[in-house]
């Protein structure tokens, strides 16, 4: 099963990283056709015309995104958002470290058709090295006027900055983001407003996805027809997967959407489970979605099949785990994850996710209580759609799922408790 590779063509070419190699091939030649053929509208028609979604895990559509800016003459900012920090998702990480001059070309092609001057790239707090790998290409790409005052030529200026935030897993969240890119803590902000009116400093603000950035560039070099040519109708283009866990090739597999199903990124590119293991569960989309079974890996790589199998793409982060696993401790881990990294700004994600690690902990232990499942059932309930951004989601999402597919496993860590399933089932 080949991949796709549109981002990562060029990733093991040697030298990629520096400004001569990746100019040699074709580097910067996007940009080029914005500025000095297409101009700002035209860029960002191709870019509705290539129904490009978001691949940081919401999946809006790009193009649509940056239509919601307003003319009013406000200045306009254009925010990348390298906050990568969604357990089993490396795909912007390899990006940002191995080809750098991808994600700048691609922000200041962005910046350019949404007639912003200054764009910012935020930058997880542990991405210390790719902070100075970014910060050596700006000055590669300011050497040979890709920005500036004066970019190539156009009187246009475009600018960018890199802000290295604190390690944070709510500033993956756009508006925490911003909050921490002005100096203030990584809280989320309350919407509407939305950052599109009101973003950074109050001004209207685009925020998009590494990967999401970076597909900017092969869109505007092939056309965004033919680039809605490659995938579904719903789900165009390519997106990277990040596979770790129980594989015996884990890595980032570029694949073009819908046209592979989860089993095949599995077993064809990731050479399958460990000699004389099964798998056991998958979780598709990062931490934060719903697990996925070995029934259903039939499943096509896109957004749309993906839902309608009961979970997400989200990030592209497909964590796998093998027979070998017991769900109540990776379910405790999860959550071990999301208590620490809540905000603490509302209350279900604050204390429900301090409440289900403790009851996980219990039944880790094989001390759960007859109520146990009852409680973690009803926290999940109580925080589904009842915080101010979707942490408190992501917390509950994969453990409610493994409580519904692996109930048994549950009611084993309790004393006596498959015993009372038993009976239950039976009434």
């Amino acid at each position: 099963m080949p991949e796709k590779r549109l981002l990562l063509r060029n990733l093991h070419v040697p030298g990629i990283a520096g400004i001569e190699t990746y100019e040699r091939t074709g580097g910067y030649r996007s940009l080029r056709r914005a500025v000095l053929e297409l101009g700002p509208d035209a860029v960002l028609q191709e870019v509705m015309t290539s129904n490009l979604r978001g691949r940081g895990g919401a999946g809006f559509p790009t193009g649509r995104k940056w239509s919601f800016l307003p003319k009013d003459g406000r200045p306009r900012y254009l925010v990348c958002n390298g906050d990568e920090s969604e357990p089993g998702t490396c795909k912007d990480q390899e990006i940002i470290y191995r080809l750098p001059h991808l994600l700048l070309e691609g922000v200041l092609t962005s910046a350019y058709a949404i007639g912003a001057e200054q764009a910012f790239i935020y930058l997880r707090g542990e991405f210390k090295e790719g902070y100075r790998i970014l910060e050596q290409a700006i000055a590669e790409a300011r050497a040979g006027h890709y920005l500036g005052d004066d970019v190539l030529g156009s009187g246009r200026r475009l600018e960018v900055s890199l802000y290295l935030g604190a390690g944070a897993y709510i500033c993956g969240e756009e508006t925490a983001l911003l909050e921490s890119l002005e100096g203030r803590r990584g809280l989320p902000r309350l919407k509407p407003p939305f950052p599109a009116t009101a973003g950074l400093y109050g001004m209207p603000t685009v925020v998009n996805n590494v990967e999401t950035l970076a597909a900017v560039v092969p869109i505007v070099e092939m056309g965004g027809a033919a680039y809605a040519q490659l995938g579904t109708e719903g789900s165009a283009g390519t997106k990277i997967f990040s596979v770790s866990g129980h594989v015996r090739r884990p890595g980032n597999f570029e694949v073009e959407l819908g046209k592979v199903t989860l089993g095949e990124l599995l077993n064809d590119l990731a050479g399958g489970p460990p000699e004389g293991r099964k798998f056991k569960a998958v979780i598709p989309g990062g931490s934060s979605v719903p697990y996925l079974t070995p029934d259903k890996f039939d499943t096509p790589l896109d957004y749309e099949s993906l839902k309608a199998a009961g979970t997400m793409l989200g990030s592209g982060g497909v964590i796998v785990l093998d027979d070998s696993v017991s769900i109540v401790d990776a379910s405790l881990r999860l959550m071990e994850f999301y208590r620490h990294e809540s905000c603490g700004k509302c209350t279900p994600c604050r204390e429900g996710t301090m409440w289900l690690q403790q009851a996980l902990e219990r039944l880790h232990g094989g001390e759960g209580r007859r109520g146990d499942l009852l409680t973690i059932q009803g926290l999940c309930e109580h925080i589904d759609g009842q915080t101010f951004c979707p942490l408190g989601d992501a917390a509950i999402a994969a453990l409610g799922s493994a409580l519904r597919i692996f109930r048994d496993e549950f009611d084993q860590s309790i004393p006596g408790g498959r015993d009372r399933r038993v009976e239950e089932v039976a009434r």
